[in-house]
């Protein structure tokens, strides 16, 4: 029997998702109730992998901080806990001088997170998700839609913007520099 077929009396930790065993599924927690998502299908991937080289390879190149693949584990509440695991994230180095790594979930928001809409996506529980980030001080959020080739970038100081295909996404100033024709995550 593992922690997945106990009735739970009381909310799931971030500690009891870290020590989940493999199922081969995506997990995350919101408060304190664990959700289960299949693996990602084939365009979501893809999306993911090229942000994560495009804006990844700007992150690197301009020493901006750390950026994370698919399924790193940010604590954004406790009691009871939430933990999201966005599929791309950055830390900036003012961030990680604060909280460093635990090589654990990360105790913390990233800057910066990126969440790649799949078909099984729900608007509802895409716009909670983006709530969630905001209030737990993610300074960014963006959502790509691979099907209709947009990208949604939303900040807690200003309305959200749609940009697509055909225009560039900036950085602001979560990363700074970055000028990137979205031609080269939607090819």
């Amino acid at each position: 029997m593992s922690l997945l077929d106990l009735p739970r009396t009381t909310p799931m930790t971030a500690e009891d998702l870290l020590n989940l065993p493999t199922d081969n599924m995506r997990h995350e927690l919101i408060h304190g109730e664990l959700t289960t998502m299949p693996p990602a299908g084939d365009l979501h991937g893809e999306h993911t992998g090229l942000v994560a080289l495009e804006v990844g390879g700007h992150i690197r190149r301009n020493k901006l901080g750390k950026f994370f693949g698919a399924e790193t584990g940010f604590i954004v509440e406790r009691n009871p806990d939430t933990v999201l695991a966005p599929d791309f994230a950055f830390l900036s180095n003012s961030r990680l001088e604060k909280q460093a790594l635990t090589g654990k979930f990360y105790p913390g928001a990233p800057d910066l997170a990126v969440e790649v809409l799949s078909p099984s996506d729900s608007a509802s529980e895409v716009l909670e998700k983006i709530d969630e980030w905001l209030a737990a001080g993610t300074r960014l959020v963006w959502v790509i839609d691979p099907v209709k080739k947009t990208l949604t970038s939303y900040a807690s100081n200003r309305p959200p913007r749609k940009l697509r295909q055909n225009e560039t996404l900036e950085g602001e100033d979560v990363l700074p520099g970055l000028k990137l024709p979205l031609s080269e995550i939607f090819e």
